[in-house]
């Protein structure tokens, strides 16, 4: 399909960002299904909770909700933020337009980029199956992102989030935990579970998403479309939808999987608590901003994913916490006593992908050489290993 842009250089940018992040579609094409007109989502089922966030404390929160892990919708915290004004498709844009967003990955992991110009030009004509979707952790980088850092006084985190035990870390040890998003009809992330045991908060500014979210038991068999059903974009939101979503709303589901459904709306907020399985996909043009985050509450979950997943970095953490926050060790050293759950996060879709470095676990001691008993007497050699290096046991 002949698209015309509105920069004479648009064309040659985005057929140059889309080789690079999906070349698997050079041939076959990114329209070829045909899903800009067959793509439709039936009337959401919605059940999950939503609460007025305003009226409800940090402990309220955490007791009701983070604690027992159950997703929610918070309304009303986002009413005083700049952002419901600057963050417009057309003021972005403009104000934005010569700054390079995420808008992929390349084969070898690279970032794939475009001007905000180039991509809001594409985003209005799209007809792609699954469009290019800005989804950038780089945006409040102070020292590299001097003008996309401004986006960060567009918004404060909600008074139910700021207790985060990463901001301990130094900034550059810490994966990736927040992103500016950005994308249109048909975009999203695939079934994934965030990384390392956190939860997380996406506060949506423009447009709608329709939300599923399963839960943190269901194993990846059931939540994943099959063999046969992946075809040419076997990691996209639309394929979920297209597959799973129908045995999701059917009788035959695993009742022990109860599934909540959500259509999020402008100024409300999605609580997606640690280990739950999420898909989600735009119903139209969105603008949003979400946070990975590790609070007193779910750092039993995050600790041990991270000694076993982070080594270098949790014995940083480890040094840190024992210093400005004590009373949370024994939290941690007790975290490294029960079952762990199943790590899921190697599934992470780009809205929640970790840095680079020190991502895998010791050599001798992989998923694939290792019983279960050996992987936990590992991490909790790991723990105490940490705990007499900084004496805090």
């Amino acid at each position: 399909m002949t698209v015309s842009y509105s920069h004479r250089r648009s064309l040659r940018r985005i057929e140059e960002a889309k080789r690079k992040a999906r070349p698997e579609l050079n041939h076959f094409g990114w329209d070829t299904l045909g899903l800009a007109e067959k793509f439709t989502l039936p009337e959401c089922r919605e059940n999950i909770v939503r609460v007025d966030g305003s009226k409800l404390s940090l402990n309220e929160f955490r007791e009701q909700f983070e604690r027992p892990r159950i997703p929610c919708i918070i309304t009303h915290l986002t009413e005083s933020w700049q952002a419901n004004e600057k963050w417009t498709t057309s003021r972005i844009a403009r104000k934005y337009r010569n700054q390079r967003f995420k808008c992929g990955e390349d084969d070898d992991g690279y970032s794939v980029k475009l001007k905000m110009k180039y991509y809001v030009d594409y985003m209005q004509n799209s007809h792609d199956d699954s469009p290019l979707y800005i989804f950038d952790s780089g945006f409040g980088d102070v020292r590299a992102r001097h003008k996309t850092k401004k986006l960060l006084d567009d918004y404060v985190v909600p008074h139910l989030f700021r207790d985060d035990l990463f901001d301990y870390t130094d900034h550059k040890k810490r994966p990736p935990h927040r992103w500016f998003v950005m994308g249109p009809e048909r975009s999203g992330t695939a079934i994934h579970v965030d990384p390392l045991g956190t939860s997380a908060w996406n506060a949506l500014i423009r447009g709608h998403k329709r939300w599923v979210l399963i839960p943190p038991d269901a194993p990846r068999t059931v939540v994943k479309p099959y063999q046969s059903e992946r075809g040419k974009h076997p990691e996209e939101a639309v394929t979920w939808f297209m597959t799973v979503y129908n045995r999701v709303r059917s009788s035959s589901w695993p009742k022990e999987y109860p599934v909540i459904e959500a259509r999020q709306c402008p100024g409300e907020i999605m609580f997606v608590p640690s280990g739950w399985w999420h898909v989600v996909v735009n119903e139209d043009v969105t603008i949003a901003v979400t946070q990975n985050f590790c609070s007193v509450v779910n750092l039993p979950q995050v600790w041990p994913k991270t000694v076993k997943g982070r080594p270098k970095l949790s014995k940083h953490w480890f040094k840190r916490l024992s210093y400005a926050r004590p009373e949370v060790i024994a939290i941690m050293e007790q975290s490294m006593n029960g079952p762990t759950e199943e790590d899921s996060s190697s599934d992470s879709s780009s809205s929640s992908s970790s840095s680079d470095d020190d991502t895998s676990v010791d050599e001798n001691c992989t998923t694939n050489v290792c019983s279960e008993r050996s992987r936990k007497r590992y991490v909790v050699s790991v723990v105490f290993l940490i705990a007499n290096q900084w004496g805090c046991t």
